[in-house]
């Protein structure tokens, strides 16, 4: 008996890759929550690397909202800046993913009614199908926050979270890569 195809609605190692939205040093001080998304964005840096999907960060303005923290930073490749809300500016980056055949695309950041939203909707109309790491997202206020998730939702983002995205990649035990995906998603969070 013949094993059922993956759903085509899944991320795997080959057809995805990470993209981290502006988690500056000057913006990230205003998030709520931004310990745990700091933290989360950093196991699902990790947990790309461990699997060899590509990951990719975006600065907004770096003169004026500092670099990228420094505990994603020297885990990330040299980040692309932009004043364009979108990273749609960073054409260069989805030019890779997509050659690559990699539509898939993970999504850690901030704002997520400006920057964050923004891209996704412009990555969607360019035919990518976006994974929203909800809890690696944040903005200043929850309402913002909130109606942002929504309007995504409801124009084809989907709504996942690090843990769930870690799994979906590795997609199965018993594998090396496995047990360090394990390791991950057994560290205990920060206090809130």
């Amino acid at each position: 008996m013949s094993r059922p195809a993956r759903s085509p609605l899944l991320m795997g190692p080959a057809n995805s890759a990470l993209l981290i939205i502006d988690i500056q040093e000057k913006l990230l001080p205003l998030i709520r929550g931004r310990s745990r998304l700091v933290w989360n964005a950093r196991r699902l840096i990790d947990g790309a690397a461990i699997l060899e999907i590509p990951a990719a960060v975006t600065e907004q303005y770096p003169r004026g909202l500092g670099a990228t923290v420094a505990e994603l930073a020297s885990r990330l490749p040299a980040p692309a800046e932009k004043l364009r809300f979108s990273c749609s500016e960073c054409a260069s980056i989805f030019e890779q993913w997509k050659s690559a055949g990699r539509f898939k695309i993970a999504i850690a950041g901030i704002e997520t009614h400006v920057c964050v939203q923004q891209t996704a909707l412009d990555l969607i109309a360019d035919g990518f199908d976006v994974y929203l790491c909800v809890d690696a997202l944040g903005a200043r206020h929850a309402l913002d926050h909130d109606v942002a998730l929504r309007r995504l939702e409801s124009s084809g983002a989907t709504l996942t979270t690090c843990e769930a995205a870690l799994f979906e990649w590795c997609q199965q035990a018993g594998t090396d890569s496995f047990r360090s995906i394990s390791q991950l998603v057994r560290e205990s969070p920060p206090a809130p």
